[in-house]
């Protein structure tokens, strides 16, 4: 309804603007809201009150001028001016129970459009966790807010093309390496001292016996050669990288390049396989895994690279090459290629969100831990540097998440041998709550997990509440067979009129306010707002369900009703399958 009454006001727009009556319409001025206040009508816009100053006209003139403009409408019985000049839509009846059809008619579709994605290109970058770990709980609020952005942004009309961005050419990875390769040699016998940036779970530990069971005794190394002559591992404030950083290269020296690139890639391997297993029993799949090796044996940061010298964006300085970050925002300058020519992460990464325009998505969005705040401004500003639009970058950072049990909070660290995994989390409280309980707050405010408020199978947690309501109708549909009934679909359509009752109407109410819902959600990429419909539209429904008997012996009354009643179902299995949430028959 929202979008047609938009369709409307950009109509009368256009003829003014034809008559000479108004300047060219951004058509984002056109803004429509459900009222707050019944008696002020369905809806309200201020779409004169914005105009009135760029047409040089008075408000309530100009509101009325676009009332008079106004095709007739089917939906529409009246519009009137209200106040310094907003313009109130007041909707026939009939306009609420012939969208209720439309759910009915619609089905999987309802609530989904082409607009306004129109068919625009979108790659949409999330989780891209390092792969040096098992996916922990905090990327799982990544992991369910990027599938469900996904899934909100193909419902109004964009291609969307998901990807994980691989880090796997970095220093990290030599880290993860190292901490396998001295736990397989500890599998293998040898004792020596673990350092303190190692990654420390177990399963690192598991890791180092695969290896020696898939390689034997051939990565071993006497534990006095692999320590000999380190500098000292100082944890607490001294210079831990520097002794990390010195196994490594012992690791490189002792096994040469070759058998260093095996413990790697079998490290790597390994831990993708784990990431995506989870993930896909998590319901997130990617359409491409993208490694960031393949960005340097592919020539594309070297390409992007020579952009960025063409225009003028690099200069030399203490034998490091440096983007000038600072002529588009940035606090400093960047390095993007080192003085012993190291290509950086940086520079890597402005290859990748170039490849990706080259690729043909009008649309980048990134969706990334709240720690990248940093990142934003420095890739735009390469990007506008290889003379891409600024705007074609979208950056979504997610807050941490904190989990809780009653009153104990979880400590959680990736290397600290207190690891709480995705996995774990779900086996706990199960996907359905998982996913919903990442969507319940917005992407930017830290999130409680509360494990068990997730567990509770009571009307105090949402998505036991929400996904109850959907199993409800079905055992109506069930006891509607077993009394000897059958739904009627021409008498329901016929009847619709009968619901008039208070709570019959708030659940119509509620229940027609979902692709306006959907659109929102979609826009202004807040999954949360989904959630908190979903949980309206629930409530709406026990609310009628406690107060009324569906299956009365007036057939008329009867079929209306299990018509709204299943709307209902139907929207709800909507939303929730945009969630990722399952909607089951009986619980």
């Amino acid at each position: 309804m929202k979008a047609e009454l938009e369709k409307l006001l950009a109509a009368a727009l256009t003829q003014l603007g034809e008559r000479g009556r108004l300047p060219p319409t951004d058509p984002a001025a056109i803004v429509v809201e459900r009222t707050r206040d019944a008696r002020h009508g369905d809806f309200a816009s201020n779409v004169a009150l914005r105009l009135a100053k760029a047409a040089g006209r008075n408000p309530r003139e100009l509101a009325a001028e676009i009332i008079a403009a106004l095709p007739a409408s089917a939906l529409v019985s009246r519009a009137e001016i209200a106040g310094a000049g907003f313009i109130n839509f007041h909707l026939f009846a009939a306009a609420n129970l012939d969208e209720l059809w439309r759910v009915l008619e619609a089905g999987a579709k309802y609530g989904c459009s082409a607009e306004p994605g129109g068919g625009r290109r979108v790659i949409l970058e999330f989780v891209s966790a390092n792969p040096t770990g098992p996916v922990h709980v905090g990327t799982g609020r990544q992991a369910a807010f990027g599938a469900t952005l996904g899934n909100l942004l193909e419902a109004t009309g964009y291609a969307v093309h998901r990807e994980y961005y691989i880090n796997d050419a970095g220093r990290q990875m030599d880290i993860l390496t190292v901490s396998v390769w001295l736990r397989y040699l500890e599998t293998c016998g040898e004792t020596l001292e673990f350092p303190s940036n190692g990654y420390r779970g177990d399963y690192v530990r598991a890791l180092a016996r695969a290896l020696q069971a898939a390689a034997g005794d051939v990565f071993r190394q006497p534990a006095a050669a692999v320590l000999a002559a380190l500098p000292p591992d100082e944890p607490a404030g001294g210079d831990k990288d520097k002794y990390v950083d010195a196994i490594i290269e012992r690791m490189r020296a002792l096994l040469g390049e070759v058998d260093f690139r095996r413990v790697l890639d079998f490290s790597l391997d390994a831990m993708l396989a784990d990431i995506r297993t989870d993930l896909a029993d998590f319901g997130v799949v990617f359409d491409r895994w993208y490694s960031e090796r393949t960005l340097t044996t592919s020539g594309a940061i070297d390409h992007a690279l020579e952009v960025l010298r063409g225009q003028g964006r690099l200069h030399e300085k203490d034998g490091a090459t440096w983007f000038r970050a600072t002529e588009f925002g940035d606090d400093e300058d960047r390095v993007v290629v080192r003085a012993n020519g190291e290509k950086t992460y940086f520079a890597s990464d402005i290859a990748y969100h170039l490849e990706k325009r080259e690729r043909g998505f009008e649309l980048l969005v990134d969706v990334l831990g709240a720690d990248h705040h940093g990142y934003v401004a420095r890739v735009r500003g390469g990007l506008v540097a290889m003379g891409q639009p600024a705007d074609c970058l979208e950056v979504i950072l997610i807050q941490f998440v904190s989990l809780w049990r009653g009153e104990e909070k979880i400590p959680m660290g990736k290397r600290d041998a207190q690891f709480v995994t995705l996995r774990q989390l779900r086996e706990e409280v199960g996907t359905d709550a998982c996913r919903f309980f990442y969507l319940m707050r917005s992407h930017d405010q830290p999130l409680d997990f509360d494990l068990e408020l997730a567990k509770s199978r009571s009307n105090e947690n949402p998505v036991y509440y929400i996904q109850y309501a959907h199993a409800r109708v079905s055992s109506v549909m069930k006891q509607l067979a077993a009394k000897g009934y059958r739904y009627d679909e021409a008498a329901a359509r016929a009847n619709l009129g009968l619901l008039v009752d208070e709570h019959e109407q708030a659940a119509l109410t509620a229940l027609v306010r979902y692709p306006e819902t959907v659109r929102q959600a979609a826009a202004n990429r807040t999954p949360h707002t989904l959630v908190h419909y979903l949980r309206d539209l629930a409530n709406a429904f026990h609310t009628w369900y406690n107060a009324a008997t569906f299956i009365v012996e007036d057939p008329s009354l009867r079929n209306a009703r299990i018509a709204l009643a299943l709307a209902v179902q139907q929207v709800v299995r909507n939303g929730l399958g945009l969630l990722g949430v399952s909607a089951p028959e009986s619980m």
